[in-house]
């Protein structure tokens, strides 16, 4: 299938589709003119892809993890990697993080809008 075909069947934007094989997430074949030739496969990748996203990883973290999971139906389950767990642990503290960092700065603003209501 081209990429406007999996655009469809995806759901996503073809320059996003680009984006995925820029970052080496998906490896279309390349016809003799060029075009790139997803497979059925490539549907499911582009799935994965946009749950790990939806979950804060990024592209880069994904291009590591991705080929440690697969479909069961229509649920993603991961395979058996030795450095997945430890991935997803390390980004998950990363995140938890961040949104300690972003509870301090909701604080800080809270006091300032305080300040300011007060005034």
């Amino acid at each position: 299938m081209r990429i406007g075909d999996l655009a469809r069947e995806t759901g996503e934007h073809r320059r996003l589709l680009r984006y995925y094989e820029e970052q080496g997430l998906l490896t279309p074949v390349r016809g003799v003119n060029g075009y790139r030739e997803y497979s059925e496969a490539d549907i499911a990748t582009v799935r994965h892809i946009r749950a790990m996203l939806a979950a804060g990883l990024p592209t880069a973290v994904i291009g590591r993890v991705l080929h440690c999971v697969h479909d069961d139906g229509e649920v993603m389950v991961p395979s058996g990697c030795p450095t997945f767990v430890e991935d997803l642990r390390r980004e998950r503290g990363r995140i938890s993080e961040t949104i300690a960092e972003l509870r301090r700065s909701q604080g800080l603003l809270d006091v300032i809008l305080d300040a300011a209501v007060d005034r």
